[in-house]
């Protein structure tokens, strides 16, 4: 089970918050059998969007994200509930690259950089906020970080890492954080984050060493003293139901559906979870008099 742990500054003029994801990413990639950089760049946005999601007001508020930089891996989605609990998929799960210059994994190349970051947040009003950004690096991180300068004016500095073993492809460790200013920050404030952050360590080492959510983000800001708003606990989570994927049918149309009924049976598999569901000619018939 992963935890995410939100902190506020004692003055009230930042928040940081850190994420535990590597059991949440471990089940992505037993689920999708992901290549090493696609257990990394979906890893990275499963993680993303479980701090994101961990803000919403709202007990049925959803958040998705979606990169597609024109990659081999193509569309790259992370949905979170308000809790933090995720579920993603990814296009091209079996994509392998050689590593970067830096030797790591190479995600900005099985993303790409030519596309955009769309943000949807269901806050269950009667249309969601639409937020999208050009992709900057494919990093994702740096990503996330634009797109929260670009559309909510937010000051921000996101991490994310994922380590996975060479050998065996599980996942060895997975995190990130983010820190947001609030408008009450000053210039100093500004300041004493860039010094904290200056020669920070990567989170994955960070988590290797054993450090907690909360000890990440009292080690990122060591200028600061932090409160702690609130810890959960939070997993990789799929809330598809057979009612769901029934709804997902009548969205493609009269036709597909006539086209289904002529089989005797039709097997339909959720793209998160792996999951499988079968409709016979007879309920598809039924879901095609609803569609009407």
């Amino acid at each position: 089970m992963g935890k995410i742990v939100r902190c506020i500054s004692q003055l009230g003029d930042l928040t940081v918050m850190a994420v535990n994801s590597t059991d949440m990413v471990q089940r992505a990639h037993e689920i999708h059998s992901t290549s090493k950089v696609a257990s990394a760049a979906l890893g990275r946005l499963l993680t993303a969007s479980s701090m994101m999601g961990a803000v919403l007001k709202g007990k049925d508020s959803s958040i998705t994200l979606r990169m597609n930089g024109g990659g081999p891996v193509g569309s790259v989605i992370a949905v979170s509930d308000s809790e933090g609990n995720v579920r993603g998929y990814i296009g091209d799960a079996s994509v392998e690259l050689p590593l970067n210059a830096k030797g790591k994994l190479d995600v900005a190349g099985a993303i790409g950089t030519d596309g955009f970051v769309t943000v949807i947040k269901d806050l269950g009003m009667k249309e969601p906020y639409i937020g999208q950004t050009p992709i900057v690096t494919g990093e994702v991180a740096e990503d996330i970080t634009s797109y929260f300068a670009s559309s909510e004016q937010t000051p921000t500095v996101c991490a994310l890492g994922v380590l996975v073993n060479s050998d065996t492809k599980e996942i060895i460790t997975a995190g990130g954080f983010i820190i947001q200013l609030l408008p009450t920050a000053m210039e100093d404030t500004i300041e004493k984050v860039e010094r904290c952050i200056r020669d920070i360590e990567p989170v994955t080492t960070m988590l290797t060493k054993g450090l907690t959510p909360e000890e990440i983000c009292r080690t990122v800001l060591p200028e600061f003293e932090l409160d702690v708003l609130d810890e959960t606990e939070v997993s990789y989570r799929c809330t598809c139901t057979k009612e769901r994927v029934e709804k997902a049918l009548i969205s493609t149309g009269e036709e597909a559906l006539r086209e289904m009924a002529e089989d005797e049976k039709t097997e339909i598999a959720c793209n998160f979870c792996d999951k499988k569901y079968l409709f016979t000619s007879e309920e598809i018939l039924k879901i095609l008099k609803k569609s009407k």
